[in-house]
């Protein structure tokens, strides 16, 4: 009988795997375009709808809201861009970021070796177009991979009564959901890992949904612990952005909460499949929120700057 011990191991192999993936397709999707998303960057975001789009488009592009908003910091930091410039990306790359966990739902197991063998060979090829497919084959692959193991590893937890437990808990205290979202995505630093672990809790039915996507509103909030970080040591305007990003994602987990049942209800009128349901979620709860803000873009800024600058950071 396999052991907490062996399935937190597996877990962490898988949590790494899948991570990596994350990251080697990234690099693949930006290697040929990385100078230019600074320009975009810089050019574009002289309206906020203009930085809300690019925003969308740069995230789905990285992979990565995270890596987008440690780019913006940079940038302001530098004193190239302006915090205000920086609201209308933080809406648009919460949109972005959810790009990944939809492509993760395809069942495209007999993919997987394919995209890691023809992905390796297209890395070795040396050249800058082949990179970039080659890497983002072969992060895929690993996604998936990884995929599969938290799919294995979520049945030997149901044999186990602590975490059914625990699980119950998450099922009658959302806030508990919650700061399980939050505290996962702050220590493993991705909200799209945070989202491919309770995926396949979901299919197992060990979750509800209304708990998943508690789980889901937190990890929003525990992904800004990067930019926080990437803040560090920076001017105080560069602060700001990650405050921003802070106060974004904290409000559009505070308009949701009172209507998580409604929300609940709508997921799944779009799908009877649970992962897929937690997918949908995230896309509909990051441009539901994203949109309701963007109109209200310069006045958080106004409200952050007065809130911020009002005490030493």
């Amino acid at each position: 009988m396999i052991t907490l011990t062996h399935i937190i191991s597996l877990f962490a192999v898988f949590l790494t795997i899948f991570i990596y993936g994350m990251t080697v397709m990234r690099l693949g999707l930006n290697s040929a375009s990385h100078q230019k998303l600074k320009k975009w960057l810089l050019h574009y975001t002289d309206h906020t709808w203009k930085s809300f789009l690019l925003g969308i488009f740069i995230t789905a592009l990285m992979q990565s809201s995270s890596a987008v908003m440690v780019m913006v910091i940079g940038l302001v930091a530098a004193g190239v861009m302006g915090f205000k410039q920086s609201i209308g990306i933080i809406l648009g790359a919460n949109i972005g970021t959810t790009i990944t966990t939809e492509i993760i739902t395809f069942q495209m197991d007999q993919y997987i070796l394919p995209f890691i063998l023809i992905g390796v060979l297209l890395i070795f090829l040396n050249r800058n177009w082949s990179f970039s497919i080659g890497s983002t084959l072969f992060g895929l692959g690993c996604m998936f991979i990884a995929m599969n193991g938290f799919e294995m590893l979520s049945e030997p937890l149901t044999e186990l009564n602590v975490v059914q437990h625990f699980l119950q808990l998450t099922d009658h205290h959302l806030f508990i959901s919650l700061a399980l979202g939050t505290t996962m995505t702050a220590i493993i630093q991705s909200s799209t890992a945070t989202t491919a672990i309770i995926m396949p809790l979901m299919n197992e039915n060990l979750l509800e949904l209304t708990s998943g996507i508690a789980i889901l509103l937190g990890a929003n909030v525990g992904t800004c612990v990067t930019a926080l970080i990437a803040s560090l040591g920076t001017k105080k305007e560069a602060k700001l952005v990650a405050f921003a990003h802070v106060w974004i994602n904290l409000i559009g987990v505070v308009l949701f909460l009172p209507f998580l049942k409604v929300f609940a209800e709508l997921v799944t009128f779009l799908t009877i499949l649970p992962d897929v349901q937690i997918a949908h979620a995230s896309v509909l709860f990051n441009v539901i929120s994203s949109l309701l803000l963007l109109p209200c873009a310069g006045l958080l800024a106004t409200l952050i700057t007065k809130i911020h600058h009002s005490r030493p950071i």
